[in-house]
This record gives structure tokens, sequence and C-alpha cells, in this order.
């Protein structure tokens, strides 16, 4: 299939739609990203590539590395760990504190942020070295040795997480969180701070199309087994309480974070990445979306 000439066919008709919503404001260095940045890079399988726009800047991923998060924990922990957390869609804002109260302290999935800090802490008490061996864990799913943190990201989300400080105390009130908070929320924090191009986010979660395994290395990243829940939790729960919508439009299963980046998978085909930084008001970048749903659309392929 010629994605390269579908991408640019996708991006003329995207002009009809305009470039709204807002960026991430409540996160002070989100604030001031240029709104008009928009790339795509796609990866498939064997090794294609197709790029557009703005593909090899780098941006903040945020909430798309909570799959990644949810990757390692899962491969450490196992069926265990749905002890802890749930899997099913939430239905409401992805920093909810009504509904985490009404089911004491059980997030109802780990993408939402409630349940990534759930993750955080499980890696916590895992890890030796929780921030170093995660990012090694990125470096190495990826093939990507410079993928890191950005510190000034993190210090700006920690100066304003005031509802992450909540979600994580009324957690810790119900037994669900073991380590001491203050160390959880620095390793969220620094999770969400990851930066990545549309390229390397889009080569980063190729494990999840290839059933686990990295198509470059041929290691074996996660089972199959867990590879396949994994997309079925992005697919219920990748997008909050827009998470059936865009299901319903786009049809693969993906993650979308406030930097307004979205990866989305096409099992046993390919890994694609969008970014657009303008939000709509459930938190996902609207451009994003669009860009998706035509582009699914196009190609006539989803996985249904």
């Amino acid at each position: 299939m010629k994605y390269n000439k579908i991408i640019k066919k996708v991006n003329n008709e995207l002009v009809a739609f305009g470039n709204l919503g807002n960026v991430a404001s409540y996160i002070p260095e989100l604030s001031a990203v240029n709104t008009s940045k928009f790339g795509v890079h796609l990866t498939t399988i064997a090794n294609q590539h197709a790029s557009f726009g703005d593909a090899d800047e780098k941006f903040s991923i945020q909430s798309i590395s909570k799959v990644i998060s949810l990757t390692l924990a899962y491969k450490i922990e196992g069926e265990n760990l749905w002890d802890r957390v749930g899997v099913e869609p939430s239905g409401t804002p992805f920093n909810s504190l009504v509904q985490l109260e009404h089911d004491l302290g059980i997030p109802r999935n780990p993408l939402i942020n409630a349940g990534a800090l759930v993750i955080c802490d499980i890696l916590i008490t895992h890890l030796s070295s929780p921030k170093e061996d995660f990012i090694a864990f990125i470096r190495q799913v990826s093939g990507i040795p410079t993928i890191d943190y950005c510190n000034r990201i993190a210090e700006s989300e920690k100066s304003v997480g005031y509802k992450n400080a909540a979600l994580i105390n009324l957690m810790k009130s119900f037994g669900n969180i073991k380590n001491d908070i203050d160390v959880v929320l620095d390793f969220y924090f620094n999770l969400c701070s990851i930066e990545m191009t549309c390229k390397e986010l889009s080569q980063t979660f190729l494990f999840l199309a290839n059933y686990g395994v990295c198509p470059f290395s041929k290691e074996i990243i996660i089972s199959r087994s867990k590879s396949k829940r994994i997309n079925a939790i992005m697919q219920l729960c990748g997008f909050y309480d827009e998470a059936g919508e865009f299901s319903f439009k786009v049809g693969l299963p993906g993650k979308s974070g406030v930097g307004g980046g979205i990866v989305a998978i096409h099992p046993n085909k390919y890994s694609i990445a969008v970014w657009s930084p303008k939000l709509n008001e459930k938190g996902n970048s609207y451009k994003g979306i669009k860009f998706l749903d035509l582009f699914t659309t196009e190609t006539k392929f989803s996985i249904f």
C-alpha cells in the first residue's frame, strides 16, 4: 500500500476541518508549544516507513508512556496485576476522583491517571532503580538509545500536580498504594515527561503490532497473549471517555497523550504516530483523531 501518498491525500482533506481545540495549558511547559505543529509517521512490521510534516520533532508523549509502563508491570506481575487495577472503560475523565472513591481505590483501568499511578507503585516495588530501569526498558523496546525523560516538563507537571496528589492519597487510604507517595508521584511525572518524535514513537510501539515481538531485533518483549490483552485495553480505554467514539470512527487500538500525540496499532501491519498539540474537550488531539478517522477510511483497513 502506498502509505505516503495516502497520508498526503488525507492531510489535504484535513484542511476542511480546521485546527480546533486548545493546548493543555494547565501544564505550563505544554502551554508554550507551537499549535501549528503536525506530524505523522507510520512504520510497518516489514520496516517500511511513511512520514509527513513535523514527524522528526520531539514532543512530550505524556500518557502514551502508560502503555509501556503497563507492559513492563504486566511482564513482571503477570495476572496478579489485575488484583489492583481493572480493565474496564472508565466513561469518566482521566483524573476522576468520584469514580475512584466509589470503586474503593481500585482504578477502572491502567490508562487513566489513577491506574497509571498504581502501575508506577508496582514498578517501584519491583525495580531496583525505577527511573533508570524504566527508561532502559523503553530504549530496549524501541531500539533507540537516546530516548529520555525531560526534567523541565517533569518539574512543570509536579508544580501543578494537585489532582494526581489527591488521587494517590485517596488510593493510599484504601491500601492500594504500597510505597511512599512522593516517590511514586516523582516516577509518574517523569514517566509522562518522556519526549519522542512521531518516528520514534511509531517504532517503539511496533512490538504491539507484531504480537509482542520486536520485528527488528526479534526479541520477545512480552508474550503473544499479554500483547493481545494490552491492545484490547488500548482499544477500550486508550482515549478515556472518548474511547468508544475513537473505536467507532478509527477502529484501531491506540493511546493518546495531552501533549497532542496519538499512537495507534494495526496488528500484523503497522504502528502509526500522529502529533497535533491542540486538544478537544476530552483531552485528545482534535486533528490527530480526525486524521486517523480519515486515514482508516481511505485505507479501508481497521481491526473490524
